[in-house]
């Protein structure tokens, strides 16, 4: 009898020990973790999209019944309740459901609506352009512990800027004002480079002429940080002059001419569909996360500007790869470099057309919100009003209504978030220049650059990053 007590003492002991072990591993491990990871949430078995461009919402289950709001295509719409609608006979002639969803003025409504007009998820309904966009929900870090989010109020700066005299006044800017954060061209617009990458030896070396040396990159990283500024890497994606010059054969192609493609600003384009150019920009990025960028930002993440579709029939652009649509292609894309970017401890950012949250397409760039916002950390929607045609919004001159036209776009941009399960957040760049050549415009001076930020934070949105091309801000 005492054998056996020893023998299941023994067996107790040893297991306590096991379970102990297992348990300060798993503290261990805990402890090590780098980052929050933000779990997709499930998708709930009674959300539904609406399906035609508009639909009414009912008081009652009833065609006959007076219409509360409508809901326009791709709303999403949670079911609280099914109602048959029967005949005289006890046939089903049509199923209601009774609904919850967000109306234009972003308050939740109640209401019934055909059963006939919703689908169970997003992709059922999209057009053409954009097949191939996943809409599932995607893990994101919500913050990683030594990354810290903050709430961006940021300017652009360029690399002349960036390793010249004016880096000190814009230094002295952000200790002024509540300027926070440099977005800094680490791959311009000509496809150069800010420090030497070994990406660029090794696709463009041309791209790392005149930049700086990866030591006095990190110098100057330093300095920034020291004065508490929130640093992102600009990564001009599809646009780049540099690499074509080494790759012809992979650029988009005008027809007309059989050269590659110049937009209107004489800069050579490269194709998004070109796997190459994917490895380049995002080893570019990561590189710069190495070196101490908090975020990596890609801008020209598009195709060309079509005019109204009248590009593509001149424009071969180089699909090798058989890609679906454009909007499939530029969400690859940064889902390839969300990939890349993994392990690096940073947060990756998008900019888009400010008009794409207030579309239901792509506008032909290969920019559907729902499709970026799913995969990025922030979407930065250019809000330039000198950017909107006129009319748009029922303004005359967008140019000449900084607040009106800001806030309607941020407006519609929430709406959109509201889509999907794994939004990115809101991050607008806003105009602080005179758009000149605009017939009507005004000059944008501190208080048309306030009344922006107002429209934003009436929104909801504490976020912006101001453009200037010159550099040259408001708040000096």
């Amino acid at each position: 009898m005492k054998k056996r007590c020893v023998v299941f003492v023994t067996i107790v002991v040893i297991a306590l020990e096991l379970l102990i072990g297992c348990t300060n591993q798993s503290i261990k491990k805990t402890v090590e973790k780098p980052a929050v990871t933000e779990k997709p949430k499930i998708q709930n078995e009674n959300i539904f999209y609406v399906k035609p461009a508009e639909l009414n919402v009912r008081e009652n289950p009833s065609k006959k019944s007076s219409v509360l709001d409508k809901l326009k295509k791709f709303n999403k719409v949670v079911v609280l309740e099914e109602y048959k609608e029967k005949n005289e006979n006890e046939e089903v002639i049509s199923i209601w459901y009774k609904v919850k969803f967000t109306n234009e003025q972003n308050e939740e409504k109640t209401g019934w609506i055909s059963s006939d007009y919703v689908v169970k998820t997003r992709e059922e309904i999209l057009d053409e352009n954009l097949k191939g966009i996943d809409l599932s929900p995607l893990k994101k870090t919500s913050e990683y512990t030594n990354n810290k989010r903050i709430n961006v109020r940021g300017i652009y700066v360029t690399i002349n800027s960036a390793i010249g005299k004016r880096l000190e006044k814009l230094i002295e800017l952000s200790k002024n004002s509540e300027i926070n954060t440099f977005v800094i061209d680490v791959k311009d617009d000509y496809g150069k480079m800010l420090f030497k990458t070994n990406a660029a030896q090794k696709y463009a070396p041309n791209a790392n002429e005149g930049a700086l040396s990866k030591e006095d990159m990190k110098n100057l990283i330093k300095k920034l940080k020291e004065n508490n500024i929130y640093l992102i890497a600009r990564i001009v994606t599809f646009k780049d002059p540099t690499y074509t010059e080494y790759y012809p054969e992979r650029a988009i192609i005008d027809k007309r001419t059989g050269k590659t493609f110049v937009s209107k600003d004489k800069l050579k384009w490269a194709s998004p569909h070109d796997r190459n150019l994917w490895e380049y920009d995002a080893s570019v990025a990561k590189e710069a996360a190495q070196i101490g960028f908090n975020e990596i930002q890609f801008d020209y993440v598009r195709f060309p500007a079509s005019n109204g579709g009248k590009l593509d029939k001149i424009l071969d652009y180089r699909n090798s790869n058989n890609d679906v649509s454009k909007a499939q292609t530029i969400q690859s894309f940064l889902k390839y470099a969300r990939k890349i970017l993994s392990e690096e401890n940073v947060y990756i950012s998008a900019d888009i057309f400010g008009l794409v949250s207030s579309v239901t397409d792509d506008m032909g760039l290969g920019q559907y919100w729902e499709a970026i916002s799913n995969v990025v950390d922030y979407i930065c929607p250019m809000m330039y009003p000198s950017h909107y045609g006129y009319t748009v919004y029922g303004l005359d001159v967008p140019d000449a209504h900084p607040y009106e036209t800001v806030f309607q776009s941020a407006k519609d941009s929430i709406k959109r978030n509201k889509n999907i399960d794994t939004p990115a957040t809101i991050r607008p760049w806003i105009q602080d220049f005179t758009a000149t050549w605009i017939r009507g415009h005004i000059k944008y001076g501190e208080n048309e650059v306030k009344a922006q930020i107002k429209a934003l934070k009436d929104n909801g949105i504490n976020e912006y990053i101001l453009w200037n091309a010159g550099n040259k801000y408001s708040f000096e």
